[in-house]
């Protein structure tokens, strides 16, 4: 056991003594279902926040040998799968998140350097009657291992996307993929690779850096739908365990609708909002919000129009495929609305290629970001539309009156004086 090859299972069994815990384990059935073949390469993005390292850690207990995880799953839906036992702490798992080596080094190359003497060292201390032919190579030295020992590695690694994230890092990317592809693409000693990350596969040239991955991303998330956050089932039990009202939970936290029906919350907000008896603002607050401010402020291809049409309830259209994974290549709308998609701020309509705000904890923090970046004309009509909402909820006539006339004098290009005319002006109030 070591701390990361074959580590122990302590961040799993921390999530299974809290008291909110949503079985996600047929995760593992799927993982056990592509072990060894072909499939066995699994790149999984998602917004903070949505339990990637959660799954991370599952994974981790699950298959370690570094552990025995039997009581953490004998009462989970895995346990009652035909493949539970045959798996079960039989694996040699190499754990890494890749943020805590980035933290660390300065320069890619330093943390490749790391990354390979940390991992030698372990590999070194568990397989020691290796003859290794070059023992500060983490490749060769892997292929060691396989050839002479016969062992395969699953390699489980949170937060790959890092260095993909920093815009002040555009020079080393492209090393750093190559490194990624040349540990793991056609390796014998692999089992299985399992990443997680907030950003696709860089692309270069409209191909991925990585081709040999299954990519699944709040684009296109087909077969992991269930996995991506908390069901809406799994979040009206919770609501019915604790008391709360559905419906105020799903105004707040809803919103990412995937093809196949299945709409996903944030599973931060949800325990958040589970543990305090009360909805609000949770997830922004704790992921990269500093994003949103960023990109918008550009107003790239007049971003900020079209911010104002989806806090108004509008669809955009846009081409998500134009974006290369790259957070130091944003250099148009699509680019800067995909992103928001791969961090949680907008939801995506797979049919109809559209982007929309998918609720109400989202929709508070593009407010936010429009105060704290001084957008006057923007909060002013904002305001109004408050204004507007406070007084028809009190049956105040006139100052309805008075607000859909500013409207109509300072938002619409239009003269009204048809039902369809009037209809917009109230829209746009």
């Amino acid at each position: 056991m070591g701390i990361y090859l074959n580590p122990d299972n302590t961040d799993f069994k921390e999530l299974r003594n809290s008291t909110i815990c949503v079985d996600k384990s047929l995760l593992i059935e799927y993982t056990n279902s592509v072990m060894n073949t072909k499939d066995k390469y699994i790149c999984v993005s998602r917004p903070r926040r949505f339990g990637k390292s959660t799954d991370a850690n599952m994974l981790v207990a699950y298959y370690s040998k570094g552990c025995d995880s039997a009581s953490l799953f004998s009462d989970l839906n895995i346990a009652q799968t035909s493949t539970y036992q045959v798996h079960l702490n039989q694996h040699h798992v190499i754990f890494i998140n890749m943020q805590e080596f980035y933290d660390n080094c300065d320069t890619i190359k330093e943390l490749k350097e790391q990354l390979s003497q940390i991992l030698l060292i372990e590999l070194k201390a568990a397989f020691d009657n290796i003859l290794y032919y070059d023992d500060k190579n983490l490749i060769i030295s892997l292929k060691n291992i396989n050839d002479q020992a016969k062992q395969k590695f699953i390699f489980v690694i949170d937060e790959w996307d890092c260095v993909l994230r920093d815009k002040d890092a555009p020079q080393e990317k492209k090393s750093f993929l190559v490194f990624m592809n040349s540990l793991f693409k056609d390796q014998t000693y692999i089992e299985l690779v399992y990443m997680t990350g907030i950003l696709p596969i860089k692309k270069y040239s409209n191909q991925s850096a990585l081709n040999s991955f299954d990519e699944l991303s709040m684009l296109n998330p087909t077969p992991f739908e269930e996995f991506m956050g908390f069901t809406e089932n799994e979040v009206k039990k919770l609501c019915e365990r604790y008391q709360m009202n559905f419906n105020e939970m799903k105004a707040w936290y809803d919103g990412y609708h995937f093809k196949n029906g299945t709409s996903v919350y944030s599973p931060r907000s949800i325990n958040k909002a589970l543990r305090i008896r009360a909805c609000g603002n949770y997830w922004s607050k704790t992921s990269s919000f500093e994003n949103l401010r960023f990109y918008i402020n550009q107003n790239i291809d007049g971003i900020k129009e079209s911010i104002v049409q989806l806090l108004a309830g509008d669809m955009i259209k846009i081409d998500p495929d134009i974006f290369n994974n790259d957070a130091s290549e944003i250099h148009s709308k699509d680019d800067v609305l995909t992103y928001l998609v791969h961090l949680g701020y907008l939801g995506y309509d797979e049919l109809e290629k559209k982007v929309y705000i998918p609720n109400k904890e989202v929709s508070d923090s593009f407010v936010s970001t429009m105060r704290k970046s001084k957008w006057e004309n923007t909060i002013y009509f904002l305001e109004n539309s408050d204004k507007l909402f406070e007084a028809t909820w009190n049956q105040d006539e006139e100052t309805v009156a008075e607000y859909i006339e500013k409207a109509h004098q300072e938002v619409s290009i239009i003269q009204y004086n048809d039902e369809n005319a009037l209809t917009y002006t109230i829209y746009l109030a």
